[in-house]
Formats: structure tokens, C-alpha cells, sequence
């Protein structure tokens, strides 16, 4: 291809691919529709390819203008890390950055997070979705997943934010009645408190204990997939909940719940998870490294439990 596309002519495809509008993307760029078609038109003639399907109501982007906008977004980021490099501490942090993250953590910790970031780096467009469903980053557009468990999605990096463990345990009224199991298999002769999670099979709890991992279908005649409703439920008595360590730690001090099958965990580190190295981009590596220091040491901290075993 002996004529590349400015960058400008890229940002501007990645805008209409965001906002699928031709109309949106002039306002939001403080230039006509009819600039932002004409530039589109020059681009999809340079690179001989139709990047968008137009109709009166909507502008979709075509399975070859999703190959193209993948490879803008990291020619832009590598433009951008480069001017950031070139340009010292001085430069400003500029871009959108899309970030996902799970209700309850997205709510209570990543949101206030990034209303902090925001005010250090004005120039940054922050977009925060909410979602109890894995997520695709390619798929769905996603720049930084922030999410529980093990990372297992192949062409993915992931940070590691913080070190935790779910862990089994019920409230002393429920072991009153019921009694306390005394192996993994007895669970299954318990009513278990079944939080569906977007990162974990839904029923399933695959514990880490002396005989290594093992895996037990958690079955209870209540379900939920708010992690705060669930806990409510365990405080009353309804059966044995495997929740995050450092989100019972204070219902574990004060015996409102005690802890079952101590030998048994469940990994449960928070990671960002990124489909770029963050050495190619300066607007996620400061995402990420914001969100890394203020979720381990800043006011809305995730504080890892020193709940002993």
C-alpha cells in the first residue's frame, strides 16, 4: 500500500465504529457529517476495502472494517505511547479507555476509582460498563476487563491487582441446625448459597485444598447474583456461601458467620486483564497502573484479608 492513511483519517473510523454515526462522530470531533463521510470515503478508497454499511437510521461496521479498526486502535496507541515517550511526564494522557468490570466491584471500588482518575487526567474519556457475563475483549470492544478468578482467555495480558481467596462459611444458627460438614463431599448434603458469578460456571465450586483441586456441584433451594444479597442470606441462616475472604472478614471477627472446611479455598485474585502491552499504550498503562495503586492502598482499596486458615 504505497499511500497510508493518516492518523487522523484512523481516529476518526475507530469514533465512527464507537458511536456507529456519522453524525455522532462529527459532533463529537467539532466537524461536519459530511467532513467525516468525505474522510471515510477517502480512507475505504486507499485501503480498497468497504469499511462500514450505511442505512438511514444506523452505520455498521463490516467484518473487514473490524479487522481495520483493530489495527488502528494499535497504530494509534503506539503513535500516542510514542509521543508520550518522545514527550516526557509532561505530556498529557489523552484517549477513551473502556473498562468493564462486575456490579458489585465495578460499583463500590472501580467507579470511585475513576472519578479520581479523571480529576488527574482530564484529557482522558472513561467508559465503565457494568456486566454479570464474561467478556470478550475483542468481541466487545473492551480495553481493560477488570475481573475475579483465573485468566484463561488466550491473547489476553493480565495484571495482577491483588491476591485473594473465596472461602467457605455460614452463620452458627444454620451449623446449629443443620451441622457442620466435616469433608468437601458433605456439601452436597448442605443447603449452599449459589452465587452466579460472570467468571465462574454457575453451580460449580472448584475448591483447592490437601488433595488438590476438586470440584463439587453446589446445590441450595436459594440463588442469587448479587454478592450483598447473598451475604445477607448467609448472616440469617440459610446455608453456607463461598465468598470472597476479605468481604466476610468482618462478619467472621464479630461470629456472625464462622468459617467451614477451613483446609478449602477458591483462588479469587483480581486482575486487569488488557489485549495490549501497556508499554505500547500510554493511556492504559496509566489506567491500569492508577487502578493497581488505589485498589491495593487508596480509599476505595480492595484490602486483602488476613483471615488465617
Amino acid at each position: 500500500m504505497s499511500n497510508l492513511p493518516l492518523l487522523n483519517d484512523l481516529r476518526l473510523l475507530c469514533i465512527v465504529a464507537r458511536r456507529a454515526s456519522f453524525i455522532a462522530t462529527a459532533d463529537e470531533v467539532g466537524a461536519s457529517s459530511a467532513y467525516v463521510t468525505k474522510r471515510i470515503a477517502i480512507l475505504e478508497k486507499t485501503l480498497g476495502l468497504k469499511l462500514f454499511d450505511r442505512t438511514t437510521r444506523r452505520v455498521k461496521i463490516t467484518e473487514e472494517g473490524e479487522t481495520v479498526y483493530q489495527w488502528a486502535r494499535e497504530m494509534l496507541d503506539l503513535a500516542n505511547g510514542l509521543g508520550h515517550k518522545l514527550g516526557g511526564a509532561q505530556k498529557e494522557i489523552r484517549g477513551m479507555v473502556r473498562i468493564t468490570a462486575g456490579f458489585r466491584l465495578g460499583r463500590l471500588n472501580v467507579a470511585p476509582i475513576l472519578s479520581l482518575l479523571l480529576d488527574r487526567h482530564p484529557g482522558l474519556e472513561l467508559s465503565l460498563e457494568l456486566v454479570d457475563r464474561p467478556v470478550d475483549l475483542a468481541r466487545d470492544n473492551v480495553d481493560i476487563d477488570i475481573r475475579l478468578g483465573e485468566v484463561t482467555d488466550p491473547n489476553v495480558i493480565a495484571h495482577r491487582i491483588l491476591a485473594s481467596n473465596r472461602i467457605l462459611c455460614a452463620a452458627p444458627s444454620y451449623l446449629e441446625r443443620h451441622g457442620t460438614p466435616k469433608t468437601i463431599l458433605e456439601l452436597a448434603q448442605h443447603a449452599c448459597l449459589v452465587l452466579r458469578e460472570r467468571d465462574h460456571a454457575f453451580g460449580t465450586w472448584q475448591l483447592r485444598g490437601p488433595n488438590g483441586q476438586e470440584t463439587i456441584k453446589a446445590t441450595g433451594y436459594m440463588a442469587t447474583n448479587n454478592a450483598d444479597v447473598a451475604r445477607i442470606w448467609a448472616h440469617a441462616g440459610h446455608g453456607i456461601l463461598l465468598f470472597a475472604d476479605r468481604d466476610v472478614e468482618g462478619s467472621l471477627k464479630t461470629g456472625e458467620l464462622v468459617r467451614v472446611l477451613p483446609d478449602y479455598s477458591q483462588p479469587a485474585d483480581v486482575w486487569a486483564v488488557c489485549r495490549t502491552r501497556l508499554s505500547q499504550s500510554a493511556k492504559l498503562k496509566t489506567c491500569v497502573s492508577f487502578l493497581q495503586e488505589q485498589l491495593t492502598n487508596g480509599p476505595y482499596a480492595l484490602i486483602s484479608s488476613g483471615i488465617p486458615h
